[in-house]
């Protein structure tokens, strides 16, 4: 019987560090590819980054550059790119360093 404890401990630590971080990973891709629209940008699980064209069952179209477009299995999808809310720094004028100041 005091073998018993220790295998219980064991295994709940297993299930801690390594069972349940894998299965909320896996609920969270099941989350995003359900959520996918067309006109999302996504990068794939190879680094390609690109546009949703269309969409199907177990498949999508990306577009990766204008015009080119290519087939994918949607478990290649391994993130949506964030929309960028940040705004695009205005134009230093000549003579002027990022902080206002003169260089």
């Amino acid at each position: 019987m005091g073998f018993l404890i220790p295998l219980v401990v064991l295994f709940a630590i297993m299930w801690f560090f390594l069972i349940r971080p894998q299965q909320r990973r896996r609920q969270r891709q099941v989350e995003l590819l359900s959520h996918l629209e067309v006109g999302d940008e996504i990068v794939t699980v190879g680094g390609v980054y690109g546009t949703v064209r269309g969409l199907g069952d177990d498949e999508l179209t990306l577009e990766i550059a204008p015009g080119t477009n290519v087939r994918l299995d949607r478990r290649a999808v391994a993130a949506l790119v964030p929309e960028e809310t940040a705004e695009e720094p205005e134009e230093l004028e000549e003579g002027q360093d990022a902080e206002g100041g003169e260089s």
